[in-house]
């Protein structure tokens, strides 16, 4: 344990009872400079480190940036998934109509009519499809992260920021309805 008036090493115990000046971190090295991490949801705006070592939350202001920021976040991973769907639909290619006849239950003919798209490998929407999916992966990992700082009020702002991006793009979305026709 270090003494207030101590030299400026850092003695710290070893588990085995034998003194570290540092090189080699303990359980209880470094006191204050490491925060444990938080494995239980609470509400605070005290210390929450958010991301980054630098970003450090300390007043009401700061969380409601931060939520407000997270919520933004998780909008736009949302617009995201959206807005993927919607390039690929638009930059189809090779698309194919393939009809099979399918017994119906009352003995019936059904015919079955499945729409089959391809995309280029080696282009320019795929390209642009490959650099959205790892933008979309990057920003799911880092809603996971803040998620996972158990900051009731960040897990909140994530939730929030998800249904609200859900709710305002995800109306764009064109239903898939498989095109049946009955024959006699």
């Amino acid at each position: 344990m270090s003494h207030p008036h101590a030299h400026h090493e850092d003695h710290t115990m070893a588990p085995d009872g034998t003194h570290s000046n540092g090189d080699h971190m303990t359980p209880d090295a470094g006191h204050g400079q490491h925060m444990m991490m938080q494995m239980t949801f609470y509400f605070g705006h005290k210390n929450v480190e958010l991301l980054f070592a630098g970003l450090v939350i300390n007043t009401p202001g700061e969380m409601v940036g931060a939520c407000i920021g997270v919520l933004l976040l998780a909008m736009l991973y949302e617009g995201l998934k959206i807005g993927r769907e919607v390039l690929l639909r638009r930059n189809q290619v090779n698309v194919r109509y393939n009809s099979m006849p399918v017994p119906g239950a009352d003995g019936t003919v059904l015919m079955e009519t499945h729409k089959t798209v391809g995309q280029k490998m080696m282009s320019l929407p795929h390209f642009i499809q490959t650099l959205l999916h790892i933008i979309q992966v990057v920003v799911s990992y880092f809603l996971m992260l803040v998620f996972m700082t158990y900051n009731g009020y960040l897990c909140i702002a994530v939730a929030l920021g998800a249904g609200l991006g859900y709710f305002l793009f995800s109306w764009k979305k064109a239903v898939v309805v498989d095109i049946t026709e009955h024959c006699h």
